[in-house]
């Protein structure tokens, strides 16, 4: 009877195949089954062996390929033939990636698992539009949400975001004007600066700027895409009036 595989639960980062931990780039590298969620750029599918099987769970907006919980059978499946397999997500597995669940999954069935993290989708792409989540004179506290869930009206966001605050909301696009009338009614300022950050760390990254209750006719008009974050708080002004006074300084 063949031994059973592992499953790897390995963050692929925000995008680009050079935010990849070492570990990461070894695994993908050697192995012969990656199972992948559809936001792992092309790019770091590429590093894989000619030979690898990618088998693609993509999820979409209220369409998914597999339930989760036929996910979480499918890898355990694959190891129990004997297959280590990587399950390979965007970000970090623990970070709004349902790697809790698929660890908890397989650790139930005996199966062994290893998490690899990653760089999350917040930390990568804040980094790469220099948006500095916390700063001394801006904000000492960040938090993480998801903008697109059953029940978004009855989850308590109040004290998230504000002064001193900085809130990143995750799959946030689609609910965008939700989001935004949420938090003014919750007291949020409607001129809080806020960015959506498209495609971050990767070629065709953009940064757009609004105020929050600018946030819904911005998103409507700029027509963005997922993958995209929404960073709410004074932080998101910072970088942009910095970028102002260098290029001031440099005339």
């Amino acid at each position: 009877m063949a031994k059973d595989g592992t499953i790897y639960l390995v963050g692929a980062g925000p995008g680009d195949p050079d935010l990849l931990t070492v570990r990461a780039a070894r695994l993908i590298e050697a192995a012969r089954v990656i199972v992948h969620d559809g936001l792992v750029d092309p790019a770091i599918l590429d590093l894989a062996h000619p030979d690898a099987e990618l088998i693609s769970v993509a999820k979409q907006r209220a369409r998914h390929t597999l339930p989760q919980e036929e996910i979480n059978l499918f890898l355990i499946r694959i190891a129990r033939s004997g297959q280590d397999v990587v399950r390979l997500k965007g970000g970090d597995p623990f970070i709004f990636g349902r790697g809790g669940e698929e660890a908890e999954a397989a650790r139930a069935a005996g199966v062994a698992v290893e998490i690899v993290p990653g760089i999350s989708a917040a930390n990568g792409a804040a980094a790469a539009a220099q948006i500095a989540l916390t700063h001394r004179d801006a904000s000492s506290i960040v938090s993480f949400v998801a903008g697109q869930c059953k029940g978004l009206a009855e989850q308590d966001w109040a004290g998230l975001a504000g002064k001193g605050r900085t809130l990143v909301i995750y799959m946030g696009v689609k609910t965008a004007p939700q989001i935004a009338e949420k938090l003014m009614a919750d007291g949020l300022s409607p001129a809080m600066p806020v960015a959506v950050i498209e495609n971050g760390a990767r070629p065709s990254m953009r940064v757009l700027r609004s105020s929050l209750a600018g946030l819904p006719d911005m998103v409507e008009h700029e027509a963005v895409i997922s993958p995209a974050l929404i960073v709410i708080g004074e932080v998101t002004a910072r970088d942009s009036a910095l970028a102002s006074i260098a290029m001031e300084a440099a005339v």
